[in-house]
């Protein structure tokens, strides 16, 4: 058990930043400003349990099969309201990130870039899988604001007799490339912008810096391949749209 007074810090650290992100969009009246701060404690609870819980099945590969299941669903149900809840979205946002992340991880581990262990396929199938969650409601929200907001030309295509899938082709391409670009500049970024969790996470776990960037390449690779995977497969299932979608 971590030493009490040892956590004070932390706990004063997230109560300032916390009063000043509520402050900051309190004071310019932004909606829902409370959530941020609300979003950080449930994240902390959760990171405490979890951490609680992997301290005990991370090396047992059936307990970590059930972890990745559980994060996966999380993810799906998380997605797929973001995109307004349907069963029929359900399946189809489920099943799409299913396809993205089983491959790249079939990749990954099938060509021993990391071990196969339950450690490392917890850790990067944990990564991947959140990844692909955002790409998933960002490629959603965004062909559905495209197609909301371009639906004169939508509409044209569809009073000329093109199918619904052919009508809404130029923005499914285009919330595609949107829903990754987060993703691509991240990775373009690596090491001049930022430091990645997983990179810093390696060598504080004893990692050399060359490792740590082999292992963070490999990862920054997956998330694209994986959320690239569920974008395009994701918008296929959601392209036949024949009524202008209501603003999400």
């Amino acid at each position: 058990m971590p030493d009490i007074a040892a956590l004070v810090p932390t706990l004063v650290a997230l109560a300032i930043l916390m009063a000043l992100t509520v402050t900051v969009l309190w004071g310019s009246r932004t909606p829902s400003f409370i959530a941020p701060a609300m979003a950080v404690l449930r994240g902390a609870t959760q990171l405490a349990l979890i951490s609680l819980v992997l301290g005990g099945i991370i090396t047992d590969p059936l307990w970590v099969a059930v972890a990745l299941l559980v994060m996966f669903t999380v993810a799906v149900v998380t997605a797929t309201r973001r995109l307004t809840w349907s069963w029929q979205r359900f399946t189809a946002v489920a099943a799409t990130m299913a396809v993205g992340i089983a491959v790249t991880l079939a990749v990954v581990f099938g060509t021993g870039a990391i071990e196969f262990t339950p450690r490392y396929v917890l850790a990067v199938g944990g990564i991947v899988i959140g990844n692909c969650m955002s790409i998933a409601v960002l490629a959603g929200r965004r062909f559905f604001e495209a197609v909301h907001e371009q639906w004169h030309e939508v509409e044209g295509w569809l009073a000329l007799g093109a199918m619904p899938r052919r009508a809404t082709l130029t923005q499914a391409r285009q919330s595609v490339y949107s829903a990754l670009i987060p993703s691509i500049d991240q990775t373009k970024t690596t090491g001049l912008v930022t430091l990645p969790g997983a990179f810093v996470g390696a060598i504080f776990g004893g990692a050399s810096p060359l490792e740590a960037g082999r292992f963070q390449v490999v990862v920054l690779a997956s998330i694209l391949t994986a959320g690239s995977i569920t974008a395009v497969a994701l918008i296929r299932s959601l392209r036949a749209v024949k009524v202008r979608p209501e603003p999400l």
